[in-house]
């Protein structure tokens, strides 16, 4: 095979890829707020071409010009992430060790590919708010394996066994539960809020103010359990790099946390929207990477 052929990928350009992957994932969430935000979200609306016939952006039609290319420049940078994602399932192939590089850059292919799916199904239903959360949401999914992946590099390919204690671990998933929790309210105060990326698209027919009280109200217990983690660290004697990553962790949730308020009382701007996107990636790949580094992997057999 021609694979076979190829030098075997160095752990440097496997950590680097995986990395790419966490941007690309992370940046394709942001400006997809970028398009929600600026009413662009049907700039394009055929799929997969721009316009019926036409696959970039057309004058002839009733469009405005910005709002085409706002939207045809996130679907460009989906093809970015789909190259970067198909590099790093490449190099995971000729990776040593790869069965899990393999396996995670697979899962973020797969899911690229379902986000494609889900991209179409978002245009072709005007933008019905159901489809935006679900496309949010997979987006953090990714940003998550993704980093998972970045820091599979250097480790041996044999199974992992948790640093932590059993208490230890059902904490560490029960805050990871909360956080998921999180993020979907958060998509549903997105989906009843002012902006659906087109004045026409369906919304969520719920109360903003009840279901931004639900979002604060999974803040506040998402921080209090991090409260507890950070003493049962303290406690079961983690090295300095999970304390590291702990308060990472603890810092961009709660600049999140003030950037959500200040989302709220000033009626969602536009420019805090996109923000607070990107603080929902920050937060997930840091819980990410705490939750990979409180795994231990055994010493690779000489």
């Amino acid at each position: 095979m021609l694979l076979d052929r190829l030098p075997t990928t160095p752990p440097a350009l496997m950590r680097a890829l995986g990395i790419a992957a966490v941007v690309a994932q992370a940046g394709i969430a942001v400006t997809g707020s970028v398009v929600r935000v600026t009413g662009s979200g049907l700039g394009c609306p055929a799929w997969p071409s721009c316009f019926p016939g036409s696959l970039v952006p057309d004058p002839r039609y009733d469009v405005a010009p910005l709002h085409q290319w706002v939207e045809f420049s996130n679907r460009l940078l989906g093809v970015v992430v789909t190259v970067v994602t198909i590099g790093c399932v490449l190099a995971a192939l000729r990776a040593r060790p790869k069965a899990r590089l393999v396996r995670l850059s697979a899962a973020v292919l797969g899911g690229v590919l379902a986000q494609a799916v889900l991209g179409g199904i978002t245009v072709l239903t005007g933008l019905a708010w159901w489809t935006v959360a679900a496309h949010f949401l997979v987006s953090m999914v990714l940003v998550w394996i993704a980093v998972l992946l970045s820091r599979a590099t250097a480790a041996p390919d044999t199974p992992a066994h948790p640093m932590l204690p059993r208490a230890g671990q059902a904490l560490l998933a029960l805050c990871v539960l909360v956080l998921a929790g999180l993020l979907v309210a958060g998509t549903l105060v997105t989906s009843a809020g002012p902006h659906a990326g087109d004045a026409k698209a369906p919304r969520l027919d719920l109360p903003v103010p009840v279901l931004a009280q639900l979002h604060a109200d999974l803040l506040i217990g998402f921080l209090g359990l991090l409260v507890g983690l950070g003493f049962l660290l303290r406690v079961v004697g983690v090295p300095p790099s999970v304390h590291r990553r702990y308060w990472v962790l603890v810092a961009v949730v709660v600049a999140q946390g003030v950037l959500g308020a200040a989302q709220y009382a000033l009626g969602v701007p536009e420019v805090l929207v996109s923000l607070h996107v990107l603080g929902a990636c920050l937060v997930t790949a840091a819980a990410a990477g705490l939750w990979a580094v409180t795994r231990r992997a055994p010493v690779a057999p000489p």
